[in-house]
């Protein structure tokens, strides 16, 4: 027998109110953020600047956001706590990564470091890391490369600004770091100078960066397509290409493994990383696979030391009161009569300092590369669902004026009033991360920093080009997932020191 019709909407509205009531309660209780459109999310709203734009939206919806790649959830903190909440108090929940198709394949999934997901794989790599390639004693014993590169810089700066017809002119600072770091990276990892000392590129280094440029290539190719997988077979994985770059880098490295193999059978092993890496692949069970996607990943601090140095000089020349106050400590710890050494470190706090305050203002990776949810996680009150990536937006950590006094100055003196540890123990200043994927490298960046600085300080004094002013440098960055400046630094080097021979390098064979 049929329900009479007045009765009808008796019964079905309460039933559709129970339903709506029950989705709400199990619904996921996700942190604001601006309204996704269908599809695509918040592509098209996020700007090219990513961090900046999530340092906006933070000032709209709060410290914790949610922005959509197309269908995928990504959540961005913006305070210490919360990054401790996500790198301290979850951050066994929240340790996996996310790969895209591109860092698959460049990663063979997942089998180097960065791009592991937390497990035996991962805590395996990450003790050879620690205990074995940065260790303070191999560090130690590596030290005189750096400090080779660092004076064939300062050789190399004076010979161009002693000129005659350079003197007085503008220098492109970031060319004399990129060489350095280029360099101290490719000595540190594979054991080879591949440029000579007047300056000509070897037939390995000159495959060495076509490898680096096309890897940064194909990378990009695919940005879009990585978030709307409907759209992929618009944008199919080259995977000729793939395979042919794969094939590329693993013959440079495997020569390169090859002909130290043969010197450690003539005379014994090196402490380069390869060397290492070679005499400690049985004893750790390191496959092939695993030691040239360790290597390949050392390298890509090239890029980082660099630009943070060039940060930092851009400040202390639009800061002369700093880059004076540097001076005054480096001629009263180092004198006019010796160079800088690593050693001298200890001796020279206000340099640190000086680092220390540049990679708080410019951190290179101003968004920590993100860690992919293995399950259901709260963080800031809110729902974090299995799959999604979070994000720690390091940049605006560090410009919190709610833990930082007056956080747009560069005042190196704050560490003075507080010290701050910058190697993943304080959550107010991340430039390396912390926890379980806090980068193994850090004290090597540290050093190869304040060497630079310190070189470039106590051999020079450093000005505006003629006819600009230092609050005109352009302090802006360039979109990407490490932060060039838009215009590269230029500026006019004077030598300081009186001894000539003080500009000359100091060699190192090994």
């Amino acid at each position: 027998m049929a329900l009479p019709f007045p009765l009808l909407p008796t019964i079905a509205i309460p039933s559709l109110l129970l339903l709506l009531t029950l989705y709400i309660l199990k619904r996921p209780k996700l942190p604001p953020g601006p309204r996704p459109w269908p599809i695509v999310g918040n592509l098209y709203q996020i700007k090219p600047i990513r961090f900046r734009c999530f340092y906006e939206w933070a000032q709209i919806y709060g410290p914790i956001i949610s922005v959509w790649f197309g269908s995928t959830l990504n959540v961005v903190v913006s305070n210490s706590d919360l990054a401790k909440e996500v790198l301290k108090d979850k951050d066994q929940l929240l340790a996996d990564r996310h790969r895209s198709r591109s860092a698959a394949r460049f990663s063979r999934d997942g089998k180097d470091l960065i791009w592991a997901d937390y497990g035996p794989h991962y805590v395996k790599v990450r003790k050879v890391c620690t205990l074995e390639l940065f260790s303070p004693r191999r560090l130690e014993a590596l030290r005189p490369i750096r400090e080779d590169e660092v004076t064939a810089m300062v050789e190399s700066i004076f010979r161009d600004c002693t000129q005659s017809d350079k003197r007085g002119k503008s220098l492109t600072v970031k060319n004399y770091m990129a060489a350095v770091a280029f360099n101290n990276i490719t000595r540190l990892a594979f054991g080879k100078r591949f440029v000579n000392s007047e300056g000509v590129i070897d037939e390995q280094g000159i495959e060495f960066k076509a490898i680096t440029t096309n890897g940064l290539k194909l990378g990009a190719s695919l940005a879009t397509a990585e978030h709307i997988p409907w759209l992929r077979w618009l944008f199919p994985l080259e995977e000729e290409a793939f395979a042919k770059h794969g094939a590329r880098r693993d013959r440079l490295t495997k020569a390169i493994m090859e002909e130290h193999t043969l010197a450690r059978e003539k005379g014994g092993a090196k402490q380069h990383f390869v060397d290492a890496l070679l005499t400690l692949q049985d004893k750790y069970d390191l496959s092939e696979d695993t030691i040239i996607g360790l290597l390949w990943m050392i390298t890509a601090g090239m890029d980082t030391t660099a630009i943070s140095a060039e940060w930092a000089m851009a400040e202390l020349i639009r800061n002369p009161r700093v880059q004076a106050k540097a001076q005054e400590e480096l001629d009263r710890v180092i004198g006019p009569n010796r160079i800088m050494s690593e050693t001298d470190f200890p001796s020279l706090p206000y340099l640190q300092c000086v680092a220390k305050e540049a990679l708080r203002l410019h951190p290179p990776t101003p968004l920590m590369l993100p860690h992919k949810a293995s399950a259901n996680v709260k963080l800031g009150g809110y729902d974090v669902p299995k799959g999604s990536n979070v994000h720690v937006n390091v940049w605006a950590v560090a410009r919190d004026p709610a833990h930082w006094c007056d956080p747009l100055e560069f005042r190196p003196e704050r560490f003075f009033e507080e010290d701050v540890d910058m190697k993943g123990h304080d959550f107010r200043l991340l430039p390396f991360g912390a926890g379980r994927r806090v980068c193994p490298g850090a004290q090597l960046g540290i050093n190869m920093v304040q060497s630079m600085l310190g070189h470039l300080l106590h051999h020079f004094e450093w000005a505006p080009p003629e006819g600009m002013k230092a609050e005109e440098i352009d302090m802006s960055e360039n979109p990407g997932m490490v932060t060039f400046m838009t215009v590269p630094l230029t500026a006019v080097a004077t030598p300081r020191l009186a001894d000539v021979g003080l500009y000359k390098r100091v060699p190192v064979d090994m």
